[in-house]
C-alpha cells in the first residue's frame, strides 16, 4: 500500500527567525514545507512548483502580502491556490481587504504555531474533498450522458491494423481527443487533437473542436473535397471567429486512409511531427507539417504529406504527454529523440503495439505528467 502524498505548503514571510520555527512545526508535523523571504523568491518557486496551499505575511519590503495576493490572483495559474494571510496586525479593515482578495483565512502571528500548523492542514483537506466530489459529479454526468472524446474501441480499416492507446492524466479527462470517421468504402480519416488547458477546462472544448472536424470533413466530402490541409483550415477558420472558442489553441494530426489506393495523407496543426517506421531500413523517421494551432491566426499555412506504406511500414501519431516526464529535481521536461529512439527499439525487440503500450505505461508511471495518446496505422 502506497503512503499518502505529503501536503505542499509554501511559507512566505520576510522574518527569518520565525519562518524557520513555523517551517520545523509544519515538517515536524509530515507537511512538505518550502520557504522564502520575498514575495520576489516566491514567484520564482511558483514558476517550478505548484503548492497546496500559500501562508504568507503581510508586512514585507518591496511588495506586501496584499499586492502580492493580486498578483497571483491575475495569474491563471496561480489564483486558485489557497492562500492565507499571516500578520501581528489585527485591523479588522485590513483583515476585510485581505479575505475581499478570496484569501481562505487570516492568521494573527501570535496564534499558537501548533494551532496554525492544524489550520492549514484542515484547509487543504477540505479543499482537495471538494475537488475529488467535484470531479465525481463531472465523471457522473459525463458517463451518464454518454459523454466521450476518446472511443471505446479501434476502426477496422481495409488493408491496416489501426490501434491506439489513451492515458488520462491523473484520471482526469483532460484536452486529448480522439476520433475515427469512415466516410466511405473508400476513405476513412483519424483525428487526434490537444487542446490547450488543464484538465476539466480542456475537456469541456474538445467536444466544439471534435463537432467542427466533423462538420468539416462531411461537408468536404459531399463537395468531393477529401484534401486534408483544407479540412484544417475550414476548421481553423471557424474556430478564429467563434466567441467561444476564438482564446482556446489546439494542436490537432488529420491522417486520412485512401483504401484503393493503401496510401495515408497528413496534415499537422502544431503537433508533434508523425513517426514512420519503414520495414525495409528498419530505421524510424519524422513527418512533419509546417501548419500553425487552430485558433492562432485566420491562415494556418496547412500541408498536406501522401505516404505510401510498404508491408510491415508503421505510422505513430501522438500527443506531447508521451515525450514530457518529470527530472530528478521534479522540473518538467521534454525529449521527442528520446522518445522516438525507445519506440524505434520496441519495435526492432519485435513487440506487438499491444506490449508496446504496456510498456510506455509502465515506464511514464508514476511520472505521468500529461494526458498521453498514441495512435499505430500498420500495414500488415
Amino acid at each position: 500500500m502506497s503512503s499518502p502524498v505529503a501536503k505542499r505548503v509554501l511559507l512566505v514571510d520576510d522574518n527569518a527567525l520565525f519562518l524557520k520555527i513555523l517551517a520545523h512545526a509544519f515538517t515536524k508535523a509530515g507537511f512538505e514545507c518550502s520557504t522564502c523571504l520575498s514575495a520576489s523568491e516566491a514567484f520564482d518557486y511558483l514558476n517550478l512548483n505548484i503548492p497546496d496551499a500559500i501562508l504568507s505575511d503581510y508586512e514585507m519590503p518591496e511588495m506586501n502580502g496584499i499586492e502580492f495576493r493580486k498578483f497571483l490572483l491575475n495569474n491563471s495559474d496561480y489564483k486558485d491556490i489557497p492562500f492565507v494571510f499571516l500578520s501581528y496586525i489585527t485591523d479588522k479593515d485590513l483583515m476585510a481587504e485581505g479575505l475581499d482578495l478570496h484569501a481562505v483565512d487570516y492568521v494573527v502571528k501570535e496564534t499558537p504555531v501548533n494551532v496554525i500548523v492544524s489550520k492549514i492542514g484542515n484547509l487543504i483537506d477540505t479543499v482537495q474533498k471538494q475537488r475529488e466530489l467535484s470531479v465525481l459529479e463531472i465523471k457522473k454526468a459525463a458517463l451518464a450522458l454518454n459523454i466521450r472524446t476518446v472511443p471505446k474501441v479501434a476502426p477496422v480499416v481495409a488493408g491496416f491494423d489501426v490501434d491506439f492507446w489513451h492515458q488520462a492524466y491523473q484520471d482526469v479527462p483532460g484536452g486529448d481527443f480522439i476520433d475515427f470517421i469512415e466516410v466511405d468504402d473508400r476513405y476513412s480519416y483519424i483525428v487526434l487533437g490537444d487542446v490547450m488547458g488543464k484538465k476539466w477546462v480542456a475537456w469541456f472544448f474538445t467536444f466544439s473542436f471534435l463537432s467542427y472536424i466533423r462538420a468539416a470533413i462531411r461537408f468536404g466530402i459531399m463537395n468531393r473535397d477529401f484534401s486534408t490541409a483544407e479540412i484544417l483550415q475550414k476548421v481553423n477558420s471557424v474556430i478564429c471567429y467563434d466567441n467561444a472558442l476564438k482564446d482556446i489553441l489546439s494542436t490537432m494530426s488529420l491522417v486520412m486512409i485512401d483504401k484503393q489506393e493503401q496510401v495515408i495523407t497528413y496534415s499537422g496543426a502544431g503537433d508533434l511531427p508523425m513517426l514512420h517506421y519503414s520495414a525495409c531500413t528498419g530505421e524510424i523517421a519524422q513527418v512533419e507539417s509546417s501548419g500553425l494551432l487552430l485558433g492562432l491566426f485566420p491562415d494556418g499555412g496547412y500541408t498536406e504529406q501522401r505516404i505510401e506504406l510498404k508491408p510491415g511500414d508503421q505510422i505513430f501519431v501522438f500527443t506531447d504527454g508521451l515525450i514530457d516526464y518529470e527530472d530528478e529535481n521534479g522540473e518538467k521536461k521534454s525529449d521527442y529523440n528520446l522518445f522516438k529512439d525507445k519506440l524505434l527499439k520496441m519495435i526492432n525487440d519485435k513487440l506487438t503495439f499491444k506490449q508496446i503500450r504496456q510498456s510506455l505505461l509502465q515506464n511514464l508511471s508514476p511520472a505521468l505528467v500529461d494526458d498521453c495518446s498514441i495512435i499505430n496505422i500498420n500495414k500488415p
